[in-house]
């Protein structure tokens, strides 16, 4: 019994990660209509700067998190300011093309400052340290991404839904043209969007680099897995993206443990159910 339940916090922390990889992709899908799949490349630059400030200049860990979610998210906005805001109105497989491109482009940028190694990440005691919970032994840094990944679902939760910047977004996302027409700037509206969804990604790269390692390829690996969580959760749903993605690292967990020989496969045999039978996501809402 202990042993699942240590397996089953395993995946809980990695869903964790993924729903922090995945809710900018998701917010950003929901209100512009764009499809990023360069996601990835602003989780990488997080991931980049918290090791840099941690392993070369000594900032402590709990400081290089806001340092890579601002960076990241000062780098997403200088991005869609200059690049990805004329893309938008461009049909769906050029989206699909560019996204693409900006990711094997950062990815090259990487392997060319930081070269094709993994990147140490050197962690604090008190998260490589094991805590015994209820005769369940549990390192500090899966319990750390449990609780950070749901003070971070609240936030994000509280933000969309009694603000009033969460009001302007949710008629942006459910009538772009009528929000013009109350006054709503949708362009600085989704720049700024845009840059809370990077800020968001370099967080949960920064987080990943001591449980999933960090290297030029890291946009590309996990894209997949977002793009799952995202299509589960529905586009724009932070509830939806947040039960995808736990539910996704659990299940991912617990079968590749008990069933390894069919593990990897079970989850992408879940979203082809889902997509079956909920097309639009958990959320009930398309793109």
């Amino acid at each position: 019994m202990s042993g699942l339940v240590s397996i089953l916090a395993d995946g809980i922390a990695y869903g964790m990660l993924l729903f922090l990889f995945s809710i900018g992709l998701s917010i950003t899908l929901g209100l512009m209509r764009f499809i990023n799949l360069a996601h990835g490349a602003f989780a990488m630059c997080g991931g980049y700067v918290a090791a840099t400030l941690l392993n070369l200049y000594g900032v402590p860990f709990l400081l290089t998190l806001p340092a890579a979610a601002i960076f990241t998210a000062l780098v997403g906005m200088a991005a869609e300011r200059s690049v990805i805001r004329h893309v938008y109105g461009m049909p769906e497989l050029q989206q699909v093309l560019f996204s693409i491109g900006l990711a094997f482009a950062a990815g090259a940028v990487a392997n060319i400052i930081f070269g094709p190694q993994q990147q140490p990440m050197i962690l604090p005691d008190w998260l490589t340290s094991r805590v015994d919970i209820l005769g369940v032994e549990i390192t500090g840094y899966r319990l750390f991404l449990m609780g950070f990944g749901l003070v971070a679902a609240g936030l994000l939760a509280a933000l969309f839904n009694f603000t009033l910047f969460g009001a302007r977004v949710r008629a942006a996302v459910d009538n772009r043209r009528a929000a013009e027409g109350i006054g709503i700037n949708v362009g600085r509206l989704f720049a700024i969007t845009f840059a809370l969804g990077a800020g968001f990604a370099g967080l949960g790269g920064a987080l990943a680099v001591g449980f999933l390692g960090l290297d030029p390829t890291f946009p590309l690996k996990y894209l997949v897995l977002v793009l799952m969580v995202v299509a589960i959760g529905g586009p724009g749903s932070i509830g939806g993206s947040f039960a995808a993605a736990i539910a996704l690292g659990a299940i991912d967990a617990v079968f590749k443990y008990f069933v390894p020989q069919v593990g990897g496969f079970v989850i992408y045999g879940l979203l082809v159910l889902m997509m079956l039978f909920f097309p639009r996501g958990l959320a009930g809402r398309t793109a």
